[in-house]
């Protein structure tokens, strides 16, 4: 089976700043990259798998509406959630059970002021 999603953009308004913040809190190392203006930092992904990219430039508009991405924080979104505060963001929903059988969320406002989920299976 295809996966539902196939990409997705993050908006940022200092992409420093904000690849600083999710390589901070999800423990990764983001690639950063300039297409003429749009400037664009990678989330790393397996082979096959599925990724994105925080965004700056024309017409990325951080928001709080709209669309909810869950990135994944496995094992434990515990450890991502502790480092949100101290990397510019905000807990807005702590870590909470979904069901045993689809493990944890959370959601924050990251350090560019866009609601994001997090997700782990404990």
């Amino acid at each position: 089976m295809t996966n539902s999603l196939n990409w997705f953009e993050i908006p940022a308004i200092d992409i420093n700043r904000a690849e600083k913040f999710y390589a901070q809190i999800l423990s990764v190392k983001m690639q950063l990259m300039d297409f003429g203006g749009l400037k664009m930092s990678t989330f790393p992904m397996d082979s096959g798998g599925v990724s994105g990219a925080l965004c700056q430039g024309a017409p990325y508009k951080p928001s709080q509406d709209g669309a909810l991405i869950y990135l994944n924080a496995n094992p434990d979104l515990s450890v991502a959630l502790s480092k949100v505060e101290e990397a510019g963001g905000k807990v807005l929903m702590p870590k909470k059970q979904i069901s045993e059988e689809y493990g944890f969320m959370a959601l924050i406002i990251d350090s560019e002021g866009n609601r994001i989920a997090l997700h782990s299976n404990k």
